[in-house]
C-alpha cells in the first residue's frame, strides 16, 4: 500500500485530500499544529480495510520535528511515497500596518515548512522515486491587496517548486503545485453574506469551488496518468485569475 505524509490535513483542503488518498487505497499521516484532536478524530475515522492513518502533533517550521515525524512514519506505515504541503496561515493586512511579525509568521509557515517537509523526505525519494505536490494558491500568481505576506510566501513556493523539480526529476521524483482560488472553506463560511456575494461575483464559474475538487487533483498528480508532469502549476479557481 502507497504512503502519503499531508501537512495541515485535519480540516478544510487537508482534510478533503487526506479522505480521498484514503479512498484511492493509501495509508496516511497526517500533521497539524491546533486541531490534534479533529485530526486524532479524522484518522480513527479512516483506518480500516487495510488502510492506516496517523495523526502527529507537530509545528510545520520545526526542521527537527519533520525530520523526526518523517522517521516515525517511515518505522509505522513504511517508506513516504507521496508529500502533499498544505499547512499554511494567513495573517491579512495592508502592507502599511502589517506587524513584522505578521509576515514572519506567514514565510515562516508557507515557505519554511515545504522546505523542512521536502528535505526530510528527498533523501529516501533519490533512491526510489516519489511525488511532492505543494498546495499554493491564486494570491501566489496574481497577487492580492492586502496579503503581501501570503502572495509573496506562495509565490515564493511556487518558485521552490520550479526548482525542486529541476534538481530531482532525474531520480524519478515528480513535484507539482496547486493553486486554489476560492475554496469553501472555514473563512468563506464565516464571511457575511454581502462579502461573500461580492467574492463570487467576481468568479467567472459563478460559485466557489469545493476542498475536494483540490483533493481530486491531488489524487490524479500523484496517480499514474500524470507520470510525465513536473515542475507545473494547476490553477484550480473558477477562471478567477
Amino acid at each position: 500500500m502507497s504512503v502519503a505524509l499531508v501537512t495541515g490535513g485535519s480540516r478544510g483542503i487537508g482534510r478533503a485530500i487526506v479522505e480521498e488518498l484514503v479512498h484511492s487505497g493509501y495509508s496516511v499521516a497526517i500533521t497539524c499544529v491546533q486541531q490534534s484532536a479533529a485530526a486524532e478524530t479524522l484518522a480513527a475515522d479512516l483506518s480500516g480495510n487495510g488502510a492506516r492513518v496517523l495523526a502527529y502533533q507537530a509545528d510545520v517550521r520545526d526542521f527537527a520535528r519533520a525530520q523526526e515525524v518523517v522517521e516515525s512514519i517511515q518505522q509505522e506505515l513504511g517508506k513516504i511515497d507521496l508529500l502533499v504541503n498544505n499547512a499554511g496561515v494567513r495573517r491579512d493586512r495592508a502592507l502599511h500596518n502589517m506587524d513584522p511579525a505578521e509576515w514572519q509568521e506567514v514565510i515562516d509557515t508557507n515557505l519554511t515548512r515545504p522546505f523542512n517537509y521536502c528535505r526530510a523526505v528527498v533523501n529516501d525519494m533519490i533512491r526510489r522515486g516519489g511525488v511532492i505536490i505543494n498546495i499554493g494558491s491564486v494570491s501566489g500568481t496574481t497577487g492580492i491587496a492586502g496579503q503581501t505576506n501570503y502572495s509573496a510566501s506562495k509565490a515564493g513556493m511556487i518558485g521552490f517548486t520550479r526548482a525542486l523539480s529541476r534538481e530531482v526529476s532525474r531520480f524519478g521524483i515528480r513535484v507539482n503545485a496547486i493553486a486554489p482560488g476560492v475554496i469553501e472553506t472555514d473563512m468563506t463560511s464565516s464571511m457575511d453574506d454581502a462579502a461573500r456575494k461580492k467574492l463570487v461575483g467576481q468568479i467567472p464559474a459563478g460559485r466557489a469551488g469545493t476542498p475536494r475538487e483540490i483533493a481530486r487533483m491531488v489524487v490524479y498528480l500523484a496517480g499514474p496518468d500524470a507520470e510525465y508532469i513536473t515542475g507545473q502549476v494547476f490553477t484550480v479557481d473558477g477562471g478567477l485569475s
